[in-house]
């Protein structure tokens, strides 16, 4: 499937790209090569082959949360920068 000139040009200002006669020629020639291999492979038969959305499996890779021990209000204030009455200190966001 060839493309024309214009229907490049129409592509080009959707994707919002400003392209020079040179460029559009190119795209031109490489749109039309990438829907001639979409038609090629509109071609295989695929009536055999089932409907599928996944195919690798769906796996968490993501452990369990798990309790596991807590800290203190000491151990947690241990390393902090600033603290005041058993929280932490922060500069304000807003004034």
């Amino acid at each position: 499937m060839s493309l024309t000139y214009t229907e490049v040009e129409y592509v080009a200002r959707l994707a919002r790209l400003r392209l020079s006669p040179d460029e559009l020629e190119q795209m031109r020639g490489q749109l039309s090569h990438i829907l001639d291999y979409i038609a090629m492979l509109q071609e295989v038969d695929v009536s055999g082959v089932p409907t599928t959305s996944q195919v690798t499996g769906l796996v968490s890779v993501m452990r369990p949360d798990a309790v596991i021990g807590k800290l203190t209000p000491e151990e947690a204030l241990a390393n902090a920068p600033d603290s005041q009455d058993g929280m932490f200190r922060v500069k304000a966001v807003f004034e």
